[in-house]
């Protein structure tokens, strides 16, 4: 008969190689990389699949909740979803708001823990899209219209604002002479319509222009180039 002392030990060995042998299969199901991704508002949670699994063979759990609450929400349409992906800018869409989500995995049965973004505040975070920017020739001038990126649809359909009522916008409209492949700032402000005069005739401009918010020291990217030929 086995000693008692040594009994005990092999039942605590035993416990111990389970939990061994168990833990890193349960750890590799968890999502990995969780974090919303924005912009202009549009708040995307997206992550990455567990160490252990490839394809399709799992599906995933999201929940959401403001910095603060105790209780988890969950997302009906992202409730055991297949996609990496979650749109939770209905759920986030009180901009100052410090928001949380969190995603869970399934697969053959097994549940991963919860994987917890970091603390997402959209006001500050989102990240703002180039104008849009349109050009028309008026006697040998350029008529550079610039229109701020579009909100999520329920912004505009519920609220009737623009990206503009959150921030203070500051324009910036560049012109670049490709006969001497010369960039020069012509445009810095708040206004929209700007008029790029006295180009000589017979040369050719490219314009192109971004958006500066001076309260987060931060601007977007530049907008496509949009190239004219003075005749």
């Amino acid at each position: 008969m086995m000693p008692k002392h040594c009994f005990l030990g092999f039942l605590i060995s035993f416990f111990l190689i389970g939990v061994a042998g168990t833990q890193p299969a349960h750890e590799s199901l968890k999502p990995q990389r969780v974090q919303f991704q924005s912009r202009n508002f549009h708040n995307i949670l997206q992550w990455q699949p567990g160490r252990a699994l490839t394809g399709n063979s799992s599906v995933y759990f999201v929940q959401y909740k403001i910095y603060g609450q105790r209780q988890w929400k969950n997302k009906e349409d992202c409730w055991g979803t297949q996609e990496l992906f979650c749109d939770l800018t209905s759920e986030t869409s009180d901009i100052q708001e410090p928001y949380y989500g969190r995603v869970r995995a399934a697969s053959a049965g097994s549940y991963s823990d919860w994987s917890m973004t970091p603390r997402f505040t959209p006001w500050w975070e989102t990240k703002i899209d180039p104008p849009v920017m349109n050009i028309t020739q008026v006697n040998g001038s350029l008529l550079v219209i610039l229109h701020a990126p579009n909100l999520p649809h329920r912004y505009q359909k519920e609220k009737n604002i623009s990206i503009e009522d959150y921030y203070e916008l500051v324009y910036r409209v560049f012109i670049i002479n490709n006969s001497l492949e010369k960039e020069q700032k012509v445009y810095e402000g708040a206004h929209r319509v700007v008029e790029i005069e006295a180009l000589p005739p017979h040369s050719s401009y490219c314009v192109v222009a971004e958006i500066y918010q001076p309260m987060l020291d931060r601007r977007s990217q530049r907008s496509e180039e949009r190239c004219v030929e003075i005749p």
